[in-house]
């Protein structure tokens, strides 16, 4: 295992059981997540039915995304580096009453980690930028495009950094949850040339009088979109599309591009 895979694989190891403390309601997050983002494959994809497309959730988590669009009709497998993660995800999608195949992959190699090729290849929430190397990248996103049927799409969300590299911000805002019981919150430590940073990702929470801090880390590549689109074009995509969270609906900026049929 490299480096960059133990700093990922512990990261959100680490995470697997907190992760729905990131957010003031999990569940409803993973309710607006699925609604949102299958109304936004829809459009982009209008000769999806509306039951039983096939999509392959390639940094599923705990299943933020995949369980709330396997409840709009998709047709879900879900993968992630995080076998912690991958095995909460199970649980997490049984309790939601949904059926989801689920499996430990890694992004560069899921041409011969995940059988066969889905209508959508999704991956969300910023997973992309951990690939810190152009190497890395388009590696990876080889092996989307060998994932996408002909015809297919290819959709990815990750963080604003066209804005965020230029102004290297230091942490995020602080959001409290809980009648002030629990803060979540990160702190940058950006590279000089701000081409990276790491993250220190904190929840502090108050249990029975208790103040405990849970602190993970790892690192991020601060990919700007015009450093992306040509390595999607490289790989084959074609058509390929930003949206902003204005037109989309959604938290972060999206990327869509298509497999020719």
């Amino acid at each position: 295992m490299s480096i960059l895979e133990e700093s990922v694989v512990g990261f959100y190891d680490g995470l697997a059981d907190d992760y729905h403390l990131i957010f003031a309601d999990w569940h409803h997050t993973v309710s607006w997540q699925g609604e949102v983002l299958s109304s936004f494959i829809h459009s982009k994809l209008a000769s999806l039915g509306k039951e039983g497309a096939s999509l392959l959730d390639c940094s599923c988590g705990i299943g933020t995304q995949a369980i709330g669009l396997a409840a709009h009709g998709f047709q879900v497998t879900g993968t992630d580096l995080s076998p912690a993660a991958i095995e909460r995800a199970a649980k997490e999608a049984q309790a939601f009453g949904v059926e989801i195949s689920f499996g430990v992959a890694d992004f560069r190699t899921l041409a011969k980690d995940v059988s066969g090729v889905y209508d959508v290849v999704l991956s969300a929430d910023n997973a992309i930028p951990h690939l810190l190397t152009d190497e890395d990248l388009y590696l990876a996103v080889n092996n989307l495009y060998a994932k996408v049927k002909p015809g297919g799409l290819l959709l990815l969300t990750i963080r604003d950094y066209n804005e965020l590299a230029e102004e290297k911000p230091k942490a995020t805002e602080p959001r409290i949850f809980d009648n002030g019981k629990r803060i979540v919150f990160q702190v940058w430590d950006w590279a000089d040339d701000a081409k990276t940073y790491q993250t220190n990702h904190f929840v502090i929470q108050e249990t029975n009088g208790q103040w405990i801090t849970k602190h993970n880390q790892t690192r991020y590549r601060a990919l700007l979109r015009e450093e992306l689109t040509p390595i999607l074009s490289r790989a084959g995509f074609t058509d390929i599309e930003w949206s902003m969270p204005s037109e989309s609906g959604y938290y972060q900026p999206i990327v869509t591009a298509r497999k020719k049929a």
